[in-house]
This record gives structure tokens, sequence and C-alpha cells, in this order.
């Protein structure tokens, strides 16, 4: 995303304390947590991250829906899954500064809290604590999407194997 797509908003310790990241923070860990973070407007239809770009940025989705989305064959834009307000958004890149598999729109206008890599590693000295309960939530937050990934798996290959054993059957 590039700046001019995002307003720059303000943000307080409260949001960043309702949020996964702040869920098990102090007070005052939320104040330094938000003293590094900005806060970001996204207008609906524009895209806040590209797939097959790569960042260092996280984001937590505060208001509004966001959906992922990767590119047919026919250039088309195909829907993955939408996103909710509370959710993170690119975390992996955030981790491991990999490309990202599918690019994020958004569904309506959005207000997202935004965290750049360099900005939470300048805390390891001050806070040590507090970084590692973030990186807790990144984890948590990446192993709730697999399971679900999973069940969704799963769940389709059910499908698949009871529709073949119809056709077996016929």
């Amino acid at each position: 995303m590039s700046d001019a797509d995002c307003t720059v908003l303000p943000i307080n310790t409260g949001v960043v304390k309702g949020s996964p990241l702040g869920e098990e923070l102090t007070d005052g860990q939320c104040e330094l947590l938000a003293s590094v973070m900005s806060g970001c407007g996204i207008k609906d239809c524009s895209y806040l991250i590209q797939e097959g770009q790569k960042d260092d940025c996280l984001y937590v989705l505060v208001k509004g829906n966001m959906e992922a989305v990767t590119q047919a064959a026919s250039g088309e834009p195909v829907g993955l899954h939408i996103l909710r307000a509370g959710d993170i958004l690119g975390a992996l890149g955030f981790i491991d500064g990999v490309e990202h598999s599918a690019s994020l729109r958004a569904m309506g206008n959005c207000e997202l809290l935004r965290l750049e890599r360099s900005a939470l590693e300048s805390l390891l000295d001050q806070d040590r604590d507090l970084v590692y309960k973030v990186m807790r939530a990144i984890v948590r937050n990446v192993h709730r999407i697999l399971r679900n990934m999973n069940f969704q798996q799963v769940e389709l290959t059910r499908y698949i194997v009871r529709q073949n054993e119809c056709y077996k059957n016929s």
C-alpha cells in the first residue's frame, strides 16, 4: 500500500488495549506500544496489501471488513476470505518478510492499527516482555487461521469423498 492510500488517524491506548496485540499487556505497555504504532484509514475498494509485494508492517483491523483476494487467470480478483474487526493482517510478511500470498481489499471504509517491525524491535531494550507478548499474540492469531484452514480442508475433503461415493453407486 502506498502512504497516499492511507489516511493517518490518531490512536490511543484504549484502542491498543482492545486489540489482540494488547490482550496480555499492562496499561503502561499498551501506552508504550501505542507510541510506536500509527493509525491508518483506507477507503472502500482500496488495497491495503498487494499480492506478491513485501513489506514489514503488521495491521490490526479496528473498524470495517477487508477481503483477501487473489487474481484469477482472467485477471479478475477472486475472494478468498473476509477479515473482520479484531483480525491481524500481514503477520507472515511482518515476521519473515515473505511476499504476500494474497491482496487485501477494503469492503467499505476501514480503520487499522499499523506496526512496523523496526518499531517493535526498537522496544526490545525498553520492555522485552511487551515484545514477547505481542509476538505471542501474533503466533496465536496465525495458529487460529491455520486451525480454521485445516478444518475447511477436512470439510472439503469429506465433501469430495461423499460426492465420489455417490458417483460410484450410480
